[in-house]
This record gives structure tokens, C-alpha cells and sequence, in this order.
């Protein structure tokens, strides 16, 4: 499979290298690189590369969501722990006041 002119390595028939102008790189046209036999080598081990990657940055990315799912999750414990809290100390205030108005009264 590695023969010239299949589908993996197509073959081509690049023209021979021209000696052109330089260009101005701010009036350079940026879309009209050469794409040469290396590049799309290249691009296709970087393909390769990302897709046995990909279980992996899923696998991140869940992790990531799970860790702020139950950071959220021990954040409203400790709301709901501390409205808790606050309701048993009001009310134990209002009983000492209570308590105190009627030492006074008696």
C-alpha cells in the first residue's frame, strides 16, 4: 500500500521550483502556500495523532464537568448548611430574649 498513486499517498506531478519575486510579506497573499508532499505527511500524522487523542480529552473534559458538578454540589450543601445554622441560632436568640423579659418581669 505504500506504492505510489493510492489513495493513501496519492501520486503527484508537482512542476519544477520557479525562481519568483519576493513578495512583500504585508501584501503577501497568506492562502497561496505550497502544499508540498510533506505537509499533508505532516497534517495527516497530527490527524492520526488527535484522533488517538481524542479518548483522551474526552475522558478530561468529563472529569473537568464531574469535578465542577460536584464542586456546585458542596457549595449549595454548605448554603443550605448555613441557612440551617443561622435559623437554629435565631431562634435560639429569640428564646434567651425570652428568657431575659421574663427574669425582668418577675
Amino acid at each position: 500500500m505504500n506504492t505510489a498513486g493510492t489513495i493513501d499517498r496519492p501520486s503527484t506531478r508537482e512542476p519544477q521550483p520557479r525562481h519568483l519575486p519576493k513578495q512583500d510579506p504585508m501584501t503577501a497573499d497568506f492562502d497561496s502556500t505550497d502544499h508540498t508532499a510533506n505537509d499533508a505527511n505532516s497534517s495527516r500524522q497530527n490527524r492520526n495523532r488527535q484522533m488517538q487523542l481524542m479518548p483522551e480529552s474526552l475522558a478530561r473534559a468529563h472529569m473537568n464537568e464531574r469535578l465542577h458538578e460536584a464542586e456546585t454540589e458542596r457549595r449549595a450543601l454548605r448554603v443550605s448548611s448555613a441557612r440551617r445554622l443561622q435559623r437554629r441560632a435565631e431562634r435560639a436568640s429569640l428564646r434567651a430574649r425570652r428568657a431575659l423579659a421574663m427574669a425582668v418581669m418577675q
